[in-house]
């Protein structure tokens, strides 16, 4: 792999530290804020949730009326995207623990998802937000699946055919996330054997077959009870099943979507290990920068985000309260100025172009630096 050396950011031991101890100010400051503003806004968050949850799913008990079965399943899929993105991934970081309210516990939380809490904990939370975009150990950059950066070796049999199968992966974004913590790739090339997952497939078995019993099972059989004294219970539970499928398809290709933007458009950086050896906390930052992507938009796409428009800073403070990032995106982007960092924003569209952009070339041999695997120049002091 060729590395190049980083010419962004601060460029001495002196500068790194300035920049260290401003991007720790803004922390601290944001941190001291935290209390029953934020305490409010994630119950908030809950029972919108849970209200859009239940009018869904009434709705769709109605049957395949178009204009209630469209509303039911839109609301449905609302909900799952609100309690995926804003709610369960942020309770999960542990942002809310401060309220010391078992509901909002990050270690116990449980989401409406396939993948298991216990490995969303460690192969998001830890492996991710600890190496990103470090080439070989970030296990999220390509998800095992695709190359998205020259740094990885072009295979003529799997690559070519990327963006056909990504057509899978955004649709069934939830299964492949429960999946993603097997390390598939480990295991179809022998580097990982079956025996060494088993604590992990005995996890993910068990929440693939509690979503799988819920929403295509249990629920529809439950709607296929009440409608009963009707005379339409195989009507009502077909609606309802077709309902709980494509309210699912809503929520993965709108997170798909957005966990794509925030972290694989055109102009982001990676990294290979060398670059985090000896890594300082400043260095930690600055990584963690030049490896994200934010979008533009409005508050109500903040919240169906789960403000992951706000990525950068998502990565800079991971247990932060995630309705705190638009306050402290202004203070990062000026510090970004001031050291010359890229601080990569754009509108949705555009930036999901250039994730397709990345896909697609990637698929085929080569491909440019311009997605550049760096090695961090040392930090020599300055010179007097």
């Amino acid at each position: 792999m060729t590395s190049q050396k980083i010419n962004v950011g601060p460029r001495t031991m002196r500068e790194m530290a300035a920049f260290e101890q401003e991007i720790n100010a803004v922390k601290a400051e944001a941190r001291q804020k935290v209390g029953d503003k934020d305490a409010r806004y994630i119950r908030t968050i809950m029972w919108t949730v849970r209200i859009l949850e239940i009018s869904g799913r009434g709705l769709l008990m109605l049957g395949w009326f178009p204009p209630t079965w469209l509303l039911g399943t839109f609301l449905l899929g609302i909900s799952k995207i609100i309690d995926n993105m804003e709610l369960g991934h942020n309770v999960m970081h542990g942002q809310f623990n401060f309220m010391n309210d078992p509901r909002f516990n990050g270690d116990t939380f449980e989401w409406d998802g396939a993948c298991p809490k216990e490995g969303w904990r460690q192969t998001h939370n830890f492996v991710h937000h600890t190496y990103t975009n470090v080439i070989g150990k970030d296990r999220d950059f390509g998800y095992g699946m695709l190359r998205l950066s020259s740094d990885l070796r072009w295979r003529w049999f799997y690559h070519p055919f990327q963006s056909v199968y990504l057509l899978l992966m955004v649709v069934f974004f939830e299964w492949f996330v429960a999946l993603h913590e097997m390390q598939t790739d480990k295991l179809f090339t022998g580097r990982l054997a079956f025996a060494d997952m088993q604590t992990e497939w005995g996890n993910i078995k068990r929440k693939v077959k509690q979503q799988f019993f819920k929403d295509y099972v249990w629920i529809p059989l439950l709607a296929a009870l009440v409608a009963l004294p009707f005379g339409a219970s195989v009507d009502v539970a077909l609606a309802v099943l077709a309902g709980n499928f494509f309210g699912n398809i809503i929520r993965n290709v709108w997170a798909w979507a957005i966990i794509f933007c925030g972290h694989f458009t055109d102009d982001i950086y990676t990294f290979d290990r060398k670059t985090i050896e000896g890594e300082t906390q400043g260095q930690w930052y600055l990584r963690q920068i030049l490896g994200s992507s934010n979008i533009k938009g409005s508050k109500l796409m903040h919240i169906m985000s789960g403000n992951l428009s706000h990525q950068i800073e998502h990565h800079l403070f991971p247990d932060l309260p995630a309705n705190r990032y638009a306050e402290v995106a202004p203070q990062i982007q000026a510090i970004c100025r001031k050291y010359n960092i890229p601080y990569n924003i754009g509108y949705f569209l555009p930036q999901l172009a250039t994730v397709m952009k990345r896909v697609l070339r990637y698929s085929m041999p080569g491909g440019s630096q311009k997605a550049m695997s760096m090695t961090m120049e040392p930090m020599s002091a300055e010179k007097a």
